[in-house]
């Protein structure tokens, strides 16, 4: 009777310390100790141990869901040898996450189809397993959002929102022309400069940017601060989606 109340009692103070991890796990590892002879302390360590998990794998699920990816990509899926160029050391130190933590930027910059927003998911994907707080946004998306943000005088609040992500990727900038919103995009990469980074995907060479703001003047003062502490990557390959469909169709080049 008495271990009954105990274990009543357990699932209680589970619930109130918010330990799921432990609940789950604590009976099979007391029957384990019991079996095996093990310590109380080891006994304490493997429920600490089990809490600890449960809580990096809701984290991880959590972080996830808030990124809102398109879709899942991985390093594992993506064919270096179709851009031999492309350094594969360095974007898996960049998938470590130290460009981070050092409030630095990326770059990825190519033609349509080879694999920047490929490669942006997948080093977003493991910056959230690293235990940083990532989004992703298309640029268009986020300009809407600033410029409806602007009309409803609540740009301060909407920026500050941003904060809390260690990482932003934006994608695909410069396949739509920013007669409005270019204003505010500078404003929302200056307002992270070396406060969080950014990870940014574009069809264009730098020195076309200017045909989508429309500002010599703006245009240079945001890739100052975007290209201040970053890494840039040139995607220089035929379109991935190109290829896939010439081998769907069985043509070869």
């Amino acid at each position: 009777m008495a271990e009954e109340i105990y274990t009543a009692m357990i699932e209680i103070q589970c619930k109130e310390l918010r330990m799921p991890g432990l609940r789950k796990a604590y009976a099979a590892l007391a029957r384990e100790a019991t079996d095996d002879g093990h310590s109380m302390v080891r006994f304490l360590s493997a429920c600490l141990t089990e809490e600890l998990e449960s809580r990096k794998q809701s984290r991880l699920q959590t972080y996830t869901q808030q990124a809102k990816f398109p879709v899942h990509k991985t390093f594992e899926e993506f064919d270096f040898t179709a851009i031999p160029g492309l350094p594969k050391l360095r974007l898996l130190n960049l998938a470590g996450g130290q460009f981070i933590q050092g409030k630095e930027n990326v770059v990825c910059m190519g033609p349509s189809g080879t694999g920047k927003t490929h490669v942006a998911i997948a080093i977003g994907m493991s910056a959230i397993a690293a235990g940083y707080r990532v989004r992703f946004i298309s640029v268009m998306q986020l300009v809407q959002e600033l410029l409806q943000a602007e009309s409803e005088f609540r740009l301060p609040r909407y920026l500050r929102n941003w904060d809390k992500y260690d990482l932003v990727c934006l994608d695909e900038l410069g396949y739509v022309s920013l007669s409005q919103g270019g204003t505010l995009l500078f404003q929302f990469i200056a307002d992270r400069y070396e406060k969080g980074s950014l990870l940014m995907t574009t069809n264009l060479e730098f020195a076309r940017w200017v045909d989508v703001f429309h500002d010599a003047t703006l245009t240079t003062a945001l890739l100052d601060r975007l290209t201040h502490h970053s890494h840039i990557l040139l995607f220089d390959a035929e379109s991935y989606r190109f290829r896939e469909s010439q081998q769907r169709s069985g043509v070869t080049a």
